[in-house]
């Protein structure tokens, strides 16, 4: 046997060999160890951001019109939104007939954080017998009169039958 001296002990070259493996099992289980707190936390961390939720801006935009009009006479069509996460916001309304392209009826004024939704409203003369189609846009602007503002949202289309 071989004797070999460490720190004022003296062990065996079987029992040294047996420390080894028993120093690798405590190595391997706390690598499991961590592994397993590792996850844990991961875990937790997630719950936590799912929980706090996502930072998603608030806002809505509506419509309003009449499901039917006589031609030649005038109806409204009204529209309201808002963004929680803009300053400034505006509404407008836009139309078309048939399957052509969008044109802007008309925009409300601008509207601040502190003043509500943002309103439109048109007054439209049926001029000839179809079904004109209207939406309300959300607007974003970075002050009350910015020249660039950004699309936000859309409302659904509404389609006034004209008789």
């Amino acid at each position: 046997m071989t004797r070999t001296e460490k720190a004022g002990t003296e062990q065996t070259g079987i029992e040294k060999a047996g420390t080894e493996k028993a120093t690798t099992e405590q190595t391997g289980e706390a690598r499991v160890r961590g592994g397993r707190v590792a996850v844990i936390g991961a875990l937790g961390l997630a719950a936590v951001a799912l929980a706090a939720g996502p930072a998603f801006a608030k806002g809505d935009v509506s419509i309003k019109a009449p499901h039917t009009a006589q031609v030649g006479k005038t109806f409204t069509v009204t529209a309201q939104g808002d963004d929680d996460a803009a300053d400034y916001v505006r509404v407008c309304l836009e139309g078309r007939a048939g399957a052509s392209a969008w044109h802007q009826v008309t925009c409300g004024s601008v509207a601040g954080r502190g003043d509500g939704s943002a309103e439109a409203a048109a007054r439209v003369k049926a001029e000839r017998a179809g079904s004109p189609q209207y939406r309300a846009v959300v607007y974003v602007l970075l002050s009350p009169k910015d020249s660039h503002p950004v699309r936000e949202r859309t409302s659904g289309v509404a389609t006034v039958n004209v008789r």
